[in-house]
């Protein structure tokens, strides 16, 4: 992938739009040697197989989830999240912030060793499923989320915001999707409580056409704040 982002073109359709193009983001995500041409609305722009459904309902979490623990914080205002810290992956990265592009298509992280916050969704800390997103590889070597997959029920993630207020997360499970069968209901619904959702590409990379073909999601919901 050049420095300009591979993009998924997605339209937004209504309030819960702006969650679902981020988790969508990472269908063509890091790794790529090359953007390739965009595609009709729906399909991911690395040439792949269409934007993932919506699941149907009461869909069982994806095989190797893992379960976790930990009650829920009651939610904060809104405030834009500065870092991000996982110290089971020993990861810090200060965010960029990710917004639509003119044409209706999601940006993603210009720098490979950053994570990127989906603006037009919650903020980590207010009520909904914040979205952070990372590429897995760049160009052949390690990126920011390389070893997200590697997380499990009851790890912590830390995000420091705007208002100077440090939220923790706690990991309830991590799945990997293929890319076909994404659960984008499960992933991105509205919610009670203030969550995070952490994305990015797994699965078997395909060389020849710069593809990943499944996408890593972590879930994990604020337990405390400081």
């Amino acid at each position: 992938m050049k420095p300009a982002p591979g993009r998924l073109r997605r339209r937004t359709v209504g309030p819960l739009a702006a969650a679902v193009l981020a988790g969508l983001l990472l269908s063509g995500c890091g790794g790529q040697n090359a953007a390739k041409p965009a595609t009709p609305a729906g399909q991911d722009a690395q040439g792949g197989a269409p934007a993932a459904a919506a699941p149907p309902a009461g869909q069982a979490p994806a095989a190797g989830s893992t379960g976790g623990t930990g009650q829920a914080e009651q939610a904060l205002a809104r405030s834009a999240p500065q870092k991000i810290s996982i110290p089971s992956l020993n990861l810090s990265s200060t965010l960029e912030t990710l917004r639509q592009n003119p044409d209706g298509t999601m940006q993603t992280p210009k720098d490979p060793g950053l994570a990127g916050w989906y603006e037009p969704g919650p903020t980590p800390g207010s009520q909904g499923p914040a979205v952070i997103a990372g590429h897995v590889t760049w160009n052949g070597a390690s990126a920011v989320f390389e070893k997200l997959k590697t997380m499990k029920g009851g790890d912590t993630i830390k995000v420091t915001r705007q208002d100077g207020k440090t939220v923790t997360f706690t990991v309830d499970k991590v799945a990997e999707y293929p890319k076909a069968e994404f659960p984008t209901l499960e992933v991105y619904k509205n919610i009670d409580h203030a969550g995070l959702r952490l994305v990015t590409c797994g699965g078997n990379f395909d060389p020849k056409k710069h593809y990943y073909d499944s996408n890593v999601v972590v879930y994990a919901r604020m337990t405390g704040a400081a």
